[in-house]
């Protein structure tokens, strides 16, 4: 790869770099909101070898390779430029019903005991989604019976015309999502990756403390919602998120 193609990448992905990270919140749909400063900090490093580079390109590059560099060198240094254009000009999109709708949502106990924290005593009560899940699977206590519950999430299609209510949880980035989904009962599904709160009752599947059971609700109200700032949830590993 010739100097100056190395300096214009540089540039251009340390402009994508502070384009998402310093001038917008797109970072949050790849990363955790505390890597922010990390995410600046590359983008001026990035930006400044880059003009380095090309200021102290040598005289020689001018000379070598000059119709190699129009001929097949060119075509080469456009598709090393398309990932950096596309990161600058159109960042892809967060992680949504695709990867919701691949995963069988799998919630892990929230604490090696199962046990989960007391309710508080308001007619509707908001959960998260991995809250809700754990509770669901590993409440043996059914601490949800009876009780009127509001939840967040994106629309996933599943089979036959069911579909859930999703989230994905990082603990650090995009590459480590994990999917919690809950499906919803008694009302017809809104497109997918619509953000929606959904109020109702648990709807009870399989026997509560085992892997049988599935975090599932009966719907009394769904709401389309705007999609939040941060589209993940943030946890530990195993852990129920937040």
């Amino acid at each position: 790869m010739r100097r100056g193609t190395q300096a214009v990448l540089l540039v251009l992905t340390g402009a994508g770099l502070l384009r998402i990270s310093l001038l917008t919140d797109l970072y949050l749909r790849y990363v955790q909101p505390g890597l922010r400063p990390y995410l600046v900090a590359s983008g001026v490093l990035l930006i400044l070898l880059g003009v380095l580079g090309a200021v102290r390109r040598p005289v020689a590059d001018h000379g070598h390779g000059h119709g190699h560099e129009h001929g097949h060198g060119a075509w080469a240094a456009w598709l090393l430029y398309a990932p950096a254009l596309a990161l600058l000009l159109a960042p892809p999109a967060a992680l949504g019903a695709y990867t919701a709708a691949r995963d069988d949502g799998r919630v892990a106990p929230a604490a090696a005991d199962g046990r989960p924290r007391p309710l508080p005593a308001r007619p509707t009560i908001e959960l998260s989604l991995p809250e809700f899940g754990s509770l669901a699977t590993w409440g043996t206590s059914r601490p949800l019976a009876g009780r009127t519950l509001r939840l967040t999430g994106f629309a996933a299609p599943g089979e036959n015309g069911t579909w859930y209510l999703s989230r994905l949880v990082i603990t650090c980035c995009a590459a480590d999502a994990r999917v919690v989904k809950v499906r919803i009962h008694g009302a017809q599904p809104p497109p997918p990756d619509t953000w929606v709160a959904v109020t109702g009752t648990w709807h009870p599947t399989g026997e509560p403390g085992t892997n049988t059971a599935r975090p599932a609700l009966d719907a009394s109200a769904v709401t389309r919602i705007p999609p939040p700032d941060d589209p993940y949830q943030h946890g530990t590993k195993g852990g129920t998120g937040r």
